[in-house]
């Protein structure tokens, strides 16, 4: 099993240190190429418009939503939240997305840098130990698809956390902490992907 991390902006490094933490083989994805040496990818935080046009101007655009939409992992924390869905409130005037998760995020919702803060999440696939989670110019979650559980929640009901299948997605950086559960369920699915489907790899 191979999670490729996004590479072309945002703090991809973290999450690369993150996977080799908890033993999950990781590379960083920059050209189409790359991509097919991966079985699950990981969209980290960063900057959205720029993240989207970086993913148009490699031509990676349309290879990501066809093997998303095929059944490859994914997982997009903060901006990478942003890219996946299908609907973004307040987006940028070019700001090209996969468009591949049924949910509708709205960019940068608790504030500025400055209104960064943490908060210690139930998220009952990771087990009972609550999980701090770290938000930095966070963007939430407003609607779901009938297909999308909800796996996390802010006190006021505010969505930070969601699956589609084999689509995960969060408001926060698991990345920036050091617990690695979050990394790990997402390696789950990646691995319950490849035992679903054993010759996939071979295949590419």
């Amino acid at each position: 099993m191979t999670i490729g991390v996004l590479a072309l902006q945002g703090d991809f490094r973290e999450h690369l240190e993150m996977l080799r933490k908890i033993d999950v083989d990781a590379c960083e994805v920059r050209l189409a190429g790359d991509l097919e040496r991966v079985d699950g990818l990981i969209i980290p935080g960063g900057e959205s418009t720029t993240i989207g046009k970086l993913l148009r101007q490699f031509d990676l655009l349309e290879s990501m939503r066809q093997r998303i939409r095929a059944g490859m992992p994914v997982y997009g924390t903060c901006a990478g939240a942003i890219v996946l869905s299908a609907e973004v409130l307040d987006r940028g005037v070019d700001q090209p997305t996969l468009g591949v998760m049924a949910t509708t995020v709205r960019r940068n919702a608790f504030g500025r840098q400055v209104d960064s803060f943490e908060a210690d999440l139930a998220i009952p696939v990771l087990g009972p130990e609550p999980f701090h989670a770290v938000f930095i110019r966070a963007p939430i979650i407003e609607r779901v698809g009938p297909d999308v559980e909800v796996l996390a929640a802010l006190p006021d009901g505010t969505i930070v956390a969601v699956q589609q299948g084999n689509m995960l997605a969060t408001s926060f950086h698991p990345e920036l902490t050091e617990d690695g559960r979050f990394h790990r369920y997402f390696a789950s699915l990646v691995d319950r992907s490849l035992a679903a489907t054993p010759l996939a790899r071979e295949s590419r």
